[in-house]
């Protein structure tokens, strides 16, 4: 069996009392990209927020490589290699967008990601530099968010709703973009509503349906009826 960059294993999430994932089972080998689709409230972003250290989990339910990871802080899982693109972009509002690529480096981990590479993937960025990244069109501010993802050169890349709220010739631009992302040998994990898009740019797919696995195989071989069964249950 190839490589697994993370396996997730048996993973229950919960917020204080409420249980949102239910014994969530995946796997992402290495230079591979996994889809993750559902509709609202099916757990999408919780198993991201579980992967990144922003829900603790033990450690033995989430690894990297070899390292169990379940338990650690989102900080310390940033400098092992990890770095997520999170739903609504969450830029820093008092930062030009340059400064919001420069924190993207902070883990200080090597690789071909720098600003000069993030500005020849999104040259509109380079022009707009010294502007306060919120004053951007949200367009904009997604290229931002994933440019400073992309600072900290990881090994795995989270992308967690990165077409919501924004217009279809914006969606299809970055979606443009993304095989030069995604293309240099580093893995990703896509989280999407929008299934046509998701199970076109991946190599596998996994269905979540109120905080379990659904559905999950080869992007290419599952049906949309069988899809479509996973997401909506029927």
């Amino acid at each position: 069996m190839p490589e697994a960059v993370l396996e997730i294993d048996g993973l229950d999430s919960f917020y204080g009392d409420f249980q949102a994932l239910f014994g969530v089972s995946m796997r992402v080998e290495r230079g591979e990209v996994v889809a993750v689709i559902g509709a609202n409230g099916a757990g999408k972003s919780t198993l991201m927020r579980s992967v990144t250290g922003l829900l603790t989990n033990r450690p033995e339910m989430v690894r990297f490589g070899t390292a169990q990871i379940g338990a650690l802080r989102a900080d310390q899982i940033a400098h092992m290699g990890i770095a997520m693109v999170p739903e609504g972009r969450q830029l820093f509002p008092s930062l030009s967008v340059e400064e919001n690529l420069i924190i993207g480096g902070q883990a200080g981990r090597p690789g071909e990601w720098t600003l000069d590479a993030v500005y020849s993937l999104f040259p509109v960025l380079k022009e707009r530099r010294h502007q306060a990244s919120t004053s951007l069109s949200g367009g904009q501010q997604q290229m931002v968010a994933i440019g400073r993802a992309l600072m900290s050169n990881p090994e795995l890349l989270l992308f967690d709703e990165i077409s919501l709220g924004l217009a279809p010739i914006i969606i299809k631009t970055i979606y443009e973009a993304l095989p030069d992302v995604i293309g240099t040998g580093m893995s990703a994990v896509l989280v999407e509503q929008d299934i046509t898009r998701a199970v076109d740019i991946s190599d596998r797919v996994y269905c979540l349906q109120e905080g379990r696995v659904s559905l999950e195989g080869k992007s290419g071989e599952v049906s949309r009826e069988e899809i479509s069964k996973a997401y909506f249950g029927v």
